[in-house]
């Protein structure tokens, strides 16, 4: 399809992007609230009106009275506080529930004035699919703490966050199919593998970041540079078996979380170094330029985020830390793209 062509379809695309950047951003200021747990059903349709008198919101209240975070962490809760804590993830489902609207609707218009080819229709149905499973998959991380524990299982919440990161760098990638933007110079296939392996890093770093989130590793060691008063801390692998080390203790968390940061960081200003003499188009310049900037303002949340959970983690830096995580990841997801809009050269190595 021609970029004339493809326009309203592009943009309606990317509208579904954005939707989904703001439900990451939700669910972010969901979990740090500690208001995930605070609906305690799955009704798909019925649920989508709030408590609307004094009855139903009592009714709210008891059925979270019966559940663990309440009994252990909020036994002293008003009814009043639980409106508070009801509210973000009363938002955070009613805006899933959104994309239905917003993607069904104009799915059926642009069908009816054929301007959805079947290639497209295919790569759209998957995106349902995709947003299907990203559902089944929260329910399932709420539900593992409404049994025995205050809170939902950490790995389970970093399963979610990475699986609505891999529908956004999907449709985000439909997006920029459809909109078609101008091909880059065959100069930059030599750097399609190492901008790979930095999306790669990306992913695992931000799955990470959310088990720093579900094991709440900041209030821990909340200190920069040094992990406590250590750079490596003590008792590393004292959980048994030892792999559970790696996805529930704080001090490795910590290590790791930070060591993946550097990594990330030096890969990006190496990155830039070396594509902003390769790029030719005005994407590609401006995407690989932005890198290193957003990666300065990332570390920057991160030191912040850690430095002022005492107590509590800061609900501002840390969504904020989240979110610019994900942009670094789609603006990397651009450079990818950009780069695979030539024809790569398999003896063309980017380290050469």
């Amino acid at each position: 399809m021609t970029l004339h062509k493809s326009n309203p379809v592009a943009t309606w695309l990317f509208i579904g992007v954005f939707m989904i950047l703001v439900q990451i951003m939700l669910g972010g200021i969901t979990r740090l609230t500690g208001s995930g747990l605070s609906i305690t059903q799955w009704n798909l349709v019925m649920g989508t009106l709030p408590p609307l008198n004094a009855a139903e919101w009592n009714h709210a209240f008891e059925q979270y009275k019966q559940f663990p975070q309440y009994k252990l962490m909020n036994s002293e809760m008003t009814e009043a506080e639980f409106k508070g804590i009801f509210f973000w993830e009363y938002a955070h489902r009613l805006w899933a529930r959104l994309f239905i609207p917003v993607f069904v609707i104009p799915l059926i218009f642009f069908l009816v004035k054929k301007k959805i080819s079947k290639q497209l229709l295919v790569k759209l149905l998957l995106v349902f699919v995709l947003g299907a499973i990203q559902g089944v998959v929260g329910w399932i991380m709420v539900a593992s703490g409404l049994v025995d524990q205050p809170w939902v299982d950490p790995v389970k919440l970093s399963i979610h966050l990475c699986l609505a990161l891999i529908l956004l760098c999907y449709l985000f990638w439909i997006s920029l199919e459809v909109f078609n933007p101008e091909k880059e110079n065959k100069n930059v296939a030599s750097l399609k593998s190492f901008s790979l392996l930095l999306i790669s890093i990306l992913f695992l770093q931000i799955f990470y970041g959310g088990l720093m989130a579900g094991n709440h590793a900041a209030l821990f060691y909340p200190t920069f540079p040094k992990i406590g008063s250590q750079w490596i801390p003590d008792g590393l692998f004292v959980l048994s078996p030892s792999l559970i080390n790696f996805v529930a203790n704080n001090g490795l968390l910590q290590l790791i979380h930070r060591s993946l940061g550097l990594v990330v960081a030096i890969l990006i200003f190496i990155f830039y170094w070396k594509g902003k003499k390769l790029a030719t188009t005005k994407m590609l310049r401006q995407s690989i330029s932005a890198l290193p900037v957003l990666v300065i303002i990332q570390i920057t949340l991160g030191v912040l985020t850690l430095i002022y959970s005492i107590g509590k983690i800061p609900v501002s830096f840390g969504v904020a830390h989240q979110l610019c995580a994900v942009f670094i990841l789609m603006t990397s997801l651009m450079v990818v793209f950009q780069i695979s809009t030539v024809k790569e050269n398999a003896n063309q190595n980017f380290l050469s």
